[in-house]
C-alpha cells in the first residue's frame, strides 16, 4: 500500500484500507475501486490521506499506535460524550459519570500504547469521515502521550496529561456550530467567541469527579503561548504548565496535518517546519526538540524523491532517526517504473538524502519549491 494525499487521488486507482464513519460502520471497503465522483466525495468529508493499493508496495506494514477496536470505541465515545454536550450545554446535571466514562476510555488507550517499545508521532493509521473536533481530540491525546511516554512519565501523570489532552477542547462543545464550521475568516466578535471555549472547558472539566483538575487546566491553557501572547490568560514560559506547553504543540500539529474547511493539510515535515518557525516565542525549545525526534515525518507508504534522482515508497522507520527512514525505490532516475524494485536503509546510506514528497502537484514536489519556515 501507498499512503496518497487526497489531492493525488485518481480514478481507477483502489483502496487499501478500510474507511470508517464515526460511528465505526465501514463505508467503504478495501480494493473499492474510485471513482471521480467518490474522490469528490472523499475531499468534501474531509479526509487528508487514504492508503492506496500497489502491488509493488503492499507487503508493507503500517504501525498502528491503538488498536483498531480500540480508536473505533474512542470515537464512538467521545462522539457520544461530546453530542450529549452540545445540546445540553452543562456535564454534570446531564451526565454525572462523564468523568469515569473518560478514565476508562483512557485506561485502555494507554494499555496499547504502553504495549508498543518504540512509538513514534506519526499520521494515525485509521481512516475515517467523522467530525474534525473528534478526531482531533483523540489524535491530539495520542501525540502528547506518546511525547509524554518519552518523557519518562508514570501511569498517574500519562493518565493527567492523556484526559488533558482528550479533552482539551471539549469547551468547543458550547460554541454555536455556525462559527465554528464557518466556511471563511472569522470576525474579530467571531473569534472572541471561539477564544472562550479555553475557559469553557475549564469550567467543565474542573469539578467533575475523577478528572484531575491539572487536566482541567490542560484546557485552560491550550492556546498558552511562550512569550506570552496566547489566551486566555496571556501567561508566558514559565507560568504554563509542561502539560499545557506540550499540548501546544500537538494540538498544533494535528490541525496543520488535517484538512480543515479554511486550509489544506500540510504533509508531516512541512507541518514539522511551521512549529520551528514558533520556537522559543510560542512553543518550547525542548518541548519542540523532542517533538521532532519522535515525529514520522515521512510517514511510512510516502512517496518520495531521493537526491539520486530515483523515486522510492517509504518502508520502514527508525525509531532513534525517523528522518532517515527504510525506503524501497521504485522508479529510476529517468521516470521508468522498477521491474524489481528494491531497499535502500538511509541510516546507513548518509550520502542519499530525501529532496523531495508527494504533495500537492502532479509528480513529486521539491522541496526547493515548498513554502520555507524559517
Amino acid at each position: 500500500m501507498r499512503l496518497i494525499p487526497i489531492q493525488m487521488l485518481q480514478p481507477g486507482m483502489k483502496l487499501g484500507k478500510r474507511i470508517y464513519n464515526d460511528e465505526g460502520i465501514i463505508l467503504l471497503g478495501e480494493q473499492v475501486e474510485l471513482t471521480a465522483n467518490l474522490i469528490h466525495r472523499l475531499g468534501q468529508l474531509g479526509l487528508s490521506y487514504v492508503y492506496i493499493h500497489d502491488p509493488n508496495t503492499d507487503d508493507i506494514e503500517f504501525p498502528e499506535l491503538l488498536r483498531e477496536e480500540t480508536r473505533i470505541q474512542a470515537m464512538k465515545e467521545i462522539k457520544t460524550q461530546f453530542s450529549m454536550l452540545s445540546s445540553s450545554g452543562t456535564m454534570r446535571g446531564y451526565y454525572p459519570h462523564l468523568g469515569k466514562v473518560f478514565v476508562g476510555l483512557m485506561e485502555k488507550i494507554l494499555e496499547d500504547i504502553s504495549s508498543r517499545q518504540d512509538v513514534m508521532i506519526m499520521l494515525t493509521g485509521m481512516q475515517s469521515m467523522d467530525h474534525a473536533l473528534y478526531e482531533h481530540s483523540l489524535n491530539v491525546c495520542i501525540y502528547s502521550l506518546v511525547l509524554g511516554k518519552a518523557l519518562g512519565y508514570d501511569n498517574k501523570r500519562l493518565m493527567e496529561l492523556g484526559l488533558g489532552a482528550l479533552l482539551h477542547d471539549i469547551g468547543k462543545t458550547q460554541i454555536p456550530a455556525h462559527i465554528l464550521q464557518k466556511p471563511g475568516k472569522l470576525t474579530n466578535e467571531e473569534y472572541d467567541i471561539v477564544k472562550n471555549h479555553t475557559v469553557y472547558g475549564f469550567k467543565l472539566l474542573k469539578d467533575e469527579p475523577g478528572i484531575p483538575l491539572i487536566s482541567a487546566h490542560c484546557a485552560l491553557q491550550h492556546h498558552e503561548r511562550m512569550d506570552g501572547r496566547g489566551y486566555p490568560q496571556g501567561l508566558s514560559g514559565p507560568d504554563i504548565h509542561d502539560y499545557g506547553k506540550l499540548i501546544a504543540l500537538t494540538d498544533s500539529y494535528d490541525a496543520m496535518t488535517t484538512n480543515r474547511i479554511y486550509q489544506n493539510a500540510l504533509l508531516p515535515h512541512q507541518a514539522v517546519e511551521m512549529l520551528f518557525a514558533g520556537s522559543g516565542t510560542q512553543y518550547d525549545q525542548k518541548m519542540l526538540e523532542l517533538f521532532r525526534d519522535y515525529a514520522a515525518i515521512y510517514p511510512v507508504g510516502l512517496t518520495v524523491q531521493l537526491s539520486t534522482g530515483e523515486t522510492a515508497v517509504v518502508v520502514r522507520l527508525h525509531p532513534e532517526a525517523p528522518q532517515r527512514p527504510v525506503v524501497r525505490i521504485i522508479m529510476d532516475q529517468e521516470g521508468y517504473t522498477l521491474t524489481a524494485p528494491y531497499e535502500l536503509d538511509l541510516f546507513h546510506r548518509l550520502s542519499v538524502m530525501i529532496t523531495g514528497v508527494m504533495g500537492e502537484s502532479s509528480s513529486v514536489l521539491s522541496i526547493a519549491e515548498q513554502p520555507q519556515f524559517t
